[in-house]
């Protein structure tokens, strides 16, 4: 009872929360939600580390983005494209990963998703170091305008809203119990009957295909796409997001996303608040060292949240 009074909560707090804050950030901070929540279905659910999401993630933003700039595609269709390119791609990298375990898949997927980074570096369609810019948000389904800020958001919220639907779905099925099971023990599944490899290999793929989704709807949003996107050091920032926020939980990747991504863009502000208010011109460097506070809230969580804020929370309250 008290989880779904949560859930409420969360839902009512999105849905007003445009009214209160910047609705292009808020979107930012879903898109990066979505993109942990994907990333927590693989290590938080499986126990397999990739660094290599940043190839489905950027991917799928360069895909989509091309597809709605270029080709003029509608909107849910450039969506699509992403999605799928980012499912081809899980495929593709999954069925050589999963052959490995423990620190040589992680490696495994972080090489594979650098050949990819060079690849859009010279791919002409990417615009290189420049970025892919000016992607159109278009209509959906014809008829909704998406230039509207306020109107792009709540239709990124049911795109958020649906795909953690999804996650919950999949972690709740037969399926996902052989997932626990197989991250818990994975010699005990295999004596039991299951072919983990091919267990896995569809969660390596489902949670390719929803970063895609996070990383083709984030080009809508922002209206460009760039090698940030595909850099091993996105894939870093991600499994920074789900283990602040705690992983293996639902809400977990959510809360984290909502700290990091706060931090990178309002730190500077708050630096400067604190500035005028104390008439220290310190404070004004804050906005610069985002990345040493980002390295202090990761070291604290390591150190005093094991289980991250939401693992911690529930633990407690448990």
């Amino acid at each position: 009872m008290l989880k779904k009074l949560g859930y409420v909560a969360v839902l009512v707090g999105a849905l007003a929360a445009p009214m209160f804050l910047y609705p292009v950030l808020l979107m930012k901070i879903l898109c990066f939600a979505l993109f942990a929540c994907a990333f927590n279905l693989l290590i938080g659910f499986t126990g397999l580390l990739s660094f290599g999401h940043a190839a489905f993630f950027g991917g799928a933003s360069y895909i989509a983005g091309h597809a709605l700039k270029v080709w003029g595609v509608p909107t849910e269709l450039g969506l699509l494209l992403g999605v799928v390119f980012a499912a081809l791609m899980g495929l593709l990298v999954g069925k050589l990963a999963i052959r490995r375990q423990g620190i040589y898949f992680t490696m495994i997927t972080m090489a594979l998703s650098q050949m990819l980074f060079f690849v859009f570096l010279q791919a002409p369609f990417t615009g290189g170091e420049d970025g892919l810019q000016s992607i159109p948000r278009g209509t959906l389904l014809g008829s909704i305008d998406l230039k509207n800020d306020l109107t792009m958001y709540y239709v990124v919220l049911g795109i958020v809203i649906a795909s953690f639907l999804l996650i919950v779905r999949i972690i709740h099925s037969p399926f996902g119990q052989v997932l626990k099971a197989v991250k818990e023990n994975e010699p005990r599944a295999i004596s039991l009957g299951y072919d983990t490899d091919r267990y896995k290999l569809l969660a390596f793929v489902l949670s390719a295909a929803l970063a895609g989704l996070a990383g083709s709807t984030k080009a809508v949003v922002l209206g460009f796409g760039t090698l940030t996107d595909v850099h091993w050091s996105m894939s870093g920032l991600v499994v920074l997001m789900t283990l602040v926020g705690g992983m293996g939980t639902l809400l977990g990747p959510v809360v984290g996303a909502i700290i990091i991504i706060a931090l990178e863009n309002k730190l500077g502000d708050f630096g400067t608040w604190l500035a005028t208010i104390t008439h220290i011109e310190w404070f004004n460097t804050i906005g610069e060292s985002v990345t040493m506070v980002t390295g202090f809230i990761f070291i604290m969580c390591v150190l005093a949240f094991r289980r991250g804020i939401i693992g911690e929370l529930a633990a407690r309250i448990r």
